[in-house]
C-alpha cells in the first residue's frame, strides 16, 4: 500500500505539477498525516524538492514539492529502419546526454556493438553517486524487423538475423539493470501519454511518422498495446492511393514515400535522416506527398473512427514542425471532405513531445514500470 501510494504522490506532481501536502491530500483523499509521511520520505529519497513556502492569509504557509530533476534516470534506445538512438533521460524527461548511429538498414550486430560503445559513455556523463539512479533501460523497436527488407533496401538474409536474437536479453546482459522491449510507435504514443503536454484526451490515435508511419491507441486514459505488444499497428490500414487503388497506409503516409520523390526529382534526401529541420524539398514534391499523406491519414481516421469514439488524433514524427503543422492542417481538411455521417470527428492536433518521441518513449517504459501507477488512478483523485 505504501508503494502505491508513493506511486500516486509522484504521479499527481508529475501531471499538475509541484503541489503542497494539503493539495495532495485533497486530491487524493488520502489522510494528511499519510500524505506527510510519503512525501518526507520521498524528499529523503531524493525525488521530490521542497519549493519555498508560500504564506495564505491564515494558517501556517504552504510548501509545494516538485520533482527532483536528478531523483532518478533512465535509458532509452530506438533502433529505427536508417539510425539508432540511445539517450539518458531525467526524472523530468528531459534529455541530459545522446548517442546516435546512423546505417543503410538496421541488423542485430552493429546495434548490440552500438549501445556496448555508447551505454557506459552516457553513464560516465553522470556523477557517480547519480549512477545508482538509472532506474532501467526500454527499447523501442518495430516487430517482426525481418519483414522489412524489401522496404528498406536491405539484403533478405542480414533482415533475417533477427528472428533468431533476443535483443532485451543481449541488452540486459550489457547493461546490468531492467529492460524493456516496446513497439516503437507505440513507446511514441507512450511518451505522449506520459510526458506530453497540453489537453489530455482520454481517448486518442496517434500517428508518427517516420521511415514508416506507425500508431499508437490510448483508451480511458491507458496505452493499449494488444495481445502481442502490436495494437494499433494503424501502418497496415487500407487507404485509397494517389491512382484510387487501395493500399496499405504505410505506403502512402510514409517519410520513405517522400524520400522516393525528392529522389525521383533528382534531388538528395539523405538531409532526411541526418536531422528533423532543415530539410531543402522542392516545393512541388513536398506538397504533393503532403495531400497524399494527409488524405490517407484522414482515410485512417474515419475507418478507426467508426470503430472507436475518440476524443482526438494527434500527428507527430521525424519532420521540422512546419510540416507537421501543415500536414495536420490538411488532414483536417481531407477529413471534413469525407462522409462523416453518424461519426463524431474527433480533433486533429499536432502531437508535443515531437521528432524524439520514440527514443523518449523507450525511456519512459522504466519511468512508469517504477515510479507511475494506472493513469485511471489519477481520474478516481481528480
Amino acid at each position: 500500500m505504501r508503494a502505491h501510494n508513493e506511486r500516486l504522490v509522484l504521479s499527481l506532481v508529475r501531471a499538475h505539477g509541484a503541489l503542497a501536502k494539503s493539495d495532495i491530500a485533497r486530491i487524493s483523499g488520502l489522510s494528511a498525516q499519510t500524505v506527510s509521511v510519503i512525501m518526507r520520505a520521498l524528499e529523503q529519497d531524493g525525488l521530490l524538492l521542497r519549493g519555498d513556502p508560500v504564506r495564505g492569509k491564515i494558517g501556517q504557509p504552504s510548501v509545494p514539492m516538485s520533482l527532483a530533476p536528478d531523483g532518478a534516470f533512465f535509458l532509452g534506445l530506438k533502433v529505427g529502419r536508417r539510425s539508432t538512438d540511445l539517450i539518458l533521460m531525467d526524472f523530468l524527461g528531459r534529455v541530459t546526454a545522446s548517442r546516435r548511429q546512423t546505417y543503410p538498414y538496421p541488423t542485430p550486430d552493429p546495434v548490440v556493438a552500438f549501445v556496448a560503445e555508447a551505454l557506459p559513455a552516457l553513464v560516465a556523463t553522470l556523477p557517480e553517486a547519480a549512477r545508482t539512479r538509472i532506474g532501467g533501460l526500454g527499447i523501442a523497436m518495430p516487430f517482426q524487423m525481418w519483414n522489412w527488407a524489401q522496404f528498406v533496401g536491405a539484403p533478405q538474409a542480414e533482415m533475417d538475423a533477427w528472428r533468431d536474437r533476443d535483443l532485451q536479453a543481449e541488452i540486459a546482459a550489457l547493461a546490468d539493470m531492467p529492460v524493456y522491449v516496446q513497439n516503437d510507435a507505440t513507446a511514441a504514443c507512450g511518451a505522449e501519454l506520459v510526458l506530453g503536454t497540453g489537453e489530455r484526451a482520454q481517448d486518442f490515435l496517434y500517428f508518427y511518422l517516420a521511415h514508416f508511419i506507425g500508431g499508437g491507441l490510448v483508451l480511458n486514459g491507458q496505452l493499449y498495446t494488444g495481445r502481442t505488444g502490436n495494437g494499433a499497428a494503424i501502418g497496415s490500414m487500407p487507404v485509397p492511393g494517389p491512382d484510387g487503388a487501395e493500399r496499405q497506409l504505410i505506403s502512402v503516409a510514409s517519410l520513405a514515400t517522400l524520400e522516393r520523390y525528392v529522389a525521383e526529382a533528382g534531388s538528395d534526401s539523405r538531409m532526411m535522416w541526418e536531422r528533423p529541420d532543415g530539410w531543402d524539398i522542392p516545393v512541388p514534391v513536398l506538397d504533393r506527398w503532403t495531400d497524399e499523406a494527409a488524405r490517407g491519414i484522414a482515410h485512417a481516421i474515419l475507418s478507426a473512427s467508426a470503430v472507436i469514439e475518440l476524443e482526438a488524433v494527434l500527428i507527430d514524427g521525424w519532420m521540422p514542425p512546419a510540416l507537421r503543422a501543415d500536414l495536420v492542417t490538411r488532414t483536417a481538411a481531407q477529413l471534413a471532405a469525407l462522409d462523416l455521417a453518424g461519426i463524431d470527428a474527433p480533433v486533429i492536433r499536432e502531437g508535443t513531445v515531437g521528432h524524439e518521441a520514440r527514443t523518449l518513449g523507450a525511456a519512459s517504459i522504466p519511468l512508469s514500470q517504477r515510479y507511475l501507477i494506472d493513469p485511471n488512478a489519477l481520474l478516481m483523485h481528480a
